[in-house]
């Protein structure tokens, strides 16, 4: 009979804290109040603005933080204003308060570069993109605006005490980026495409170097280059040689030394900043419990527990390169000519008087000069197939089986002064 009355006394009052919090009445300290004991007019506007926000009534917050601005637009906690209505937005959350809370911190930052809010204010705009951020295989849009936003803080307030929370979210979202890179690399590798998994990969490795798996992306750049020819043994060879160096504890190199030996290449000593740097990732690796690998398939975050803890991250993103299939010369790397040129016109005149060559094409008709007497020669000939990259079928005629015997009505061959319809011989 007691524990009957205790829990129903028990459950009657997780509903009266449950209601309460619906309604607003559970209490979120703001990070930013105004300690100045004060009783101007404009602070209790702010004061009772700020109790609405902690108390999630931000509509009502919102209004009485404007109906300060508007009557005291002097004041001076019109930038704490400002930014209490940015963070009214972000606390409420959902894809509109978020994309309202960027515009308004963006605001803010523009209006008031020089305070130290403004480098929350930015890091709260990468907060905004890093916490919508999906895994590696689904849309990266909101992994790459939280690169730029992380970037820009860093550039912009680099002193800031939130610059070590921004790093670190930077290497997080390169992680994710970089896993998704590989998975397009390992994806043309596995279809044959061995230039295009190549160039994704030595990319990834050269551009985020603080990527978890580059040791996974050489090793299969290297198998790349082996399968795409004799051509790009220098470049297999430097694949090896990066893993054996830059990656001493990577299971690929006890391999990739004897590779290199089989090849009759160097093999290059382990960098031992490399060896400190792999040892304190692996102790510090973020730990995934049971929970988690359970339940992780369900969840639409991306898996970042492998992220590097140390390290400067690449500032900018990654950029698409040129494969090493691709000819110097069509490159455009060290080529000495060319086959597009270009120039100066200073004759204008030529687009008014001259034909325009589109309604002549080389080769099928004739010459374009007004007085022009003679044709082109090549305008009597057939007209050539456009390049393929497939060889042209071309398609035999069907010819009837000839006999022995010739038909009656075709004479037969005349010789030299004879005459076709008689048999007189020739004439002396």
């Amino acid at each position: 009979m007691i524990l009957r009355s205790f829990l129903r006394h028990t459950t009657a009052l997780a509903a009266l804290v449950f209601l309460m919090s619906a309604c607003g009445l559970r209490r979120h300290p703001y990070e930013n109040p105004i300690t100045k004991d004060t009783q101007q007019p404009d602070k209790v506007l702010f004061d009772k603005a700020i109790h609405d926000i902690e108390h999630s009534r931000y509509e009502i917050g919102r209004l009485t933080l404007q109906t300060m601005i508007n009557t005291y637009d002097s004041s001076e906690y019109l930038a704490k204003a400002k930014l209490a209505i940015a963070d009214s937005w972000y606390k409420e959350g959902g894809a509109r308060g978020l994309a309202q809370a960027e515009a308004e911190y963006k605001d803010f930052i523009l209006f008031y570069p020089a305070m130290e809010e403004s480098a929350e204010a930015q890091n709260r705009v990468c907060d905004i993109h890093y916490r919508q951020m999906e895994k590696t295989d689904r849309d990266n849009t909101h992994a790459l605006r939280a690169q730029e936003e992380c970037s820009q803080l860093l550039k912009q307030f680099p002193n800031s005490k939130y610059a070590p929370i921004a790093q670190q979210k930077l290497r997080d979202i390169q992680e994710v980026l970089g896993d998704a890179e590989y998975r397009v690399g390992a994806f043309y590798h596995t279809k044959g495409s061995f230039p295009a998994s190549a160039n994704r990969l030595q990319a990834l490795v050269d551009q985020f170097p603080l990527y978890s798996q580059n040791d996974e992306a050489l090793w299969t750049a290297a198998d790349d280059y082996r399968r795409m020819g004799d051509r790009f043994e220098n470049q297999e060879a430097l694949a090896y040689a990066r893993i054996v160096r830059d990656y001493p504890l990577s299971p690929h190199v006890e391999e990739s030394k004897a590779r290199l030996q089989a090849m009759k290449r160097v093999l290059p000593e382990a960098d031992p900043a490399a060896l400190a740097r792999m040892k304190y990732e692996l102790e510090n690796r973020t730990k995934v419990g049971l929970p988690g690998r359970a339940f992780g398939v369900f969840s639409s975050r991306p898996d970042m527990h492998k992220a590097a803890k140390s390290g400067s991250p690449t500032m900018a993103g990654l950029r698409p390169t040129t494969p090493v299939s691709v000819p110097a010369s069509a490159a455009g790397a060290g080529a000495t000519t060319t086959d597009v040129t270009a120039g100066v016109l200073k004759d204008t005149s030529a687009l008014d008087n001259n034909p325009d060559a589109r309604t002549n094409p080389a080769g099928q008709n004739a010459a374009v000069a007004g007085d022009a007497t003679t044709t082109d020669v090549s305008a009597t000939q057939p007209a050539q197939p456009l390049p393929s990259n497939h060889a042209v079928q071309v398609k035999q005629k069907k010819t009837k089986k000839k006999t022995g015997k010739q038909p009656e009505s075709v004479p037969a061959a005349a010789t030299p002064g004879t005459s076709p319809s008689s048999g007189a011989q020739p004439q002396p």
